[in-house]
């Protein structure tokens, strides 16, 4: 019960670090931008409404068409294995709260595999498949940085985006030279888990725990099956995965255009585009709860150089709205749904519902 209370207070003290670190950083740039030109521009520019409208759309279809990739990667793992795509789309919608409140968003993931075995999928398979997200966004992020990097040689002045960039590329780096070492070497893995296991047995004393070996030997082997799988006979299907999550990316790098074109602002579409590739860099590293705080302070780095300082302000605001806070409504509604539970999500409020 103890435990269980204080796993509770570890959920809740995340969503309020998160939420009140991201406001903090917002109501901090806003006060250091906002001036006479910001009310002065507002008071003259004609605000198209409408692309706000857009930017929030281009959000849900992304969860749609991640919700696309999932149902695409797991079905191919097992054959056997049917998913619609709204119940694919729900696993993604309720992963996106515990990902908004995690380095990394790193929390997502044992949602979206728990919410995949509970539909039928192995522990092991699922696991493929929600890696085989991970890999496939690394792999196209990886591949679009030179082209970022290029675009916006001329704007990456400021010293602190550019420790941040080197430290994101080295930090992706090890963690694709970490996955193909997994994939590559199971039984070394298996051998990793187990110390793992028994060291964290010194001080839980599982009773089970031969079968917890067990269980790790299976879902190592089904893991390694399912991504040698992908690799050699599932590349069409991965060519498939690999055009949705392009299509994924890009929908989700063309809210702040929008967001331009509804303040009245050249849109910079191929900046921006280049922008949100070296931003992703940065907050896929594992800093604060839903990377809040960096991701503003690198948006306002990153685009103060397109829009100038005086709208930096209001356009965090609202690109953080809805892509952040928008994300953390509507994953609670859908894991409350699920789960029964917000702040007291645990792995015991899992195992209670197998």
């Amino acid at each position: 019960m103890i435990k269980k209370d204080r796993k509770s207070k570890t959920i809740k003290f995340s969503i309020i670090l998160s939420i009140i670190f991201s406001i903090l950083i917002i109501f901090i740039i806003l006060y250091f931008t906002i001036d006479i030109n910001t009310f002065n521009y507002l008071s003259q520019a004609k605000i198209r409404y409408e692309f706000f409208i857009i930017a929030f759309l281009l959000q849900i279809a992304s969860w749609f068409i991640w919700g696309a990739r999932l149902k695409v990667l797991s079905h191919e793992i097992e054959k056997d294995f049917t998913i619609n795509l709204w119940e694919s789309t729900k696993i993604v919608i309720t992963n996106l709260f515990l990902a908004a409140i995690t380095p990394s968003m790193a929390g997502g993931e044992p949602v979206r595999i728990y919410l995949l075995k509970k539909d039928g999928l192995s522990v092991g398979a699922a696991t493929a498949s929600v890696l085989g997200e991970r890999l496939l966004d690394a792999v196209f992020i990886i591949s679009c940085i030179p082209f970022a990097f290029f675009i916006f040689r001329n704007y990456i002045e400021i010293g602190y985006i550019q420790i941040g960039l080197s430290i994101g590329i080295i930090v992706f780096a090890i963690i694709i030279f970490l996955f193909i070492i997994t994939i590559k070497y199971p039984n070394k893995t298996k051998s990793f888990l187990i110390i793992i296991s028994k060291k964290i047995n010194r001080f839980k004393n599982i009773k089970s725990i031969n079968n917890v070996f067990d269980r790790i030997n299976t879902e190592v082997d089904n893991f390694h099956r399912c991504m040698i799988y992908f690799i050699t006979e599932g590349k069409k299907i991965f060519i498939v995965a690999g055009s949705l999550t392009i299509l994924y990316w890009t929908t989700i790098f063309m809210i702040p255009s929008m967001i331009f074109l509804g303040l009245g602002l050249k849109p910079f579409y191929i900046l921006s585009y280049a922008a949100q590739i070296l931003l992703i860099v940065v907050i896929m590293m594992p800093t604060t709860p839903g990377s809040a705080g960096v991701t503003e302070g690198f948006l306002a780095g990153l685009y103060s150089v397109l829009i100038g300082s005086s709208l930096i302000g209001i356009f965090i605001l609202i690109f953080r709205f809805i892509t952040f806070h928008f994300n953390l409504i509507i994953g609670a509604i859908f894991q409350y749904k699920i789960f029964k539970s917000v702040a007291s999500f645990s792995l015991e409020v899992i195992n209670k519902k197998k």
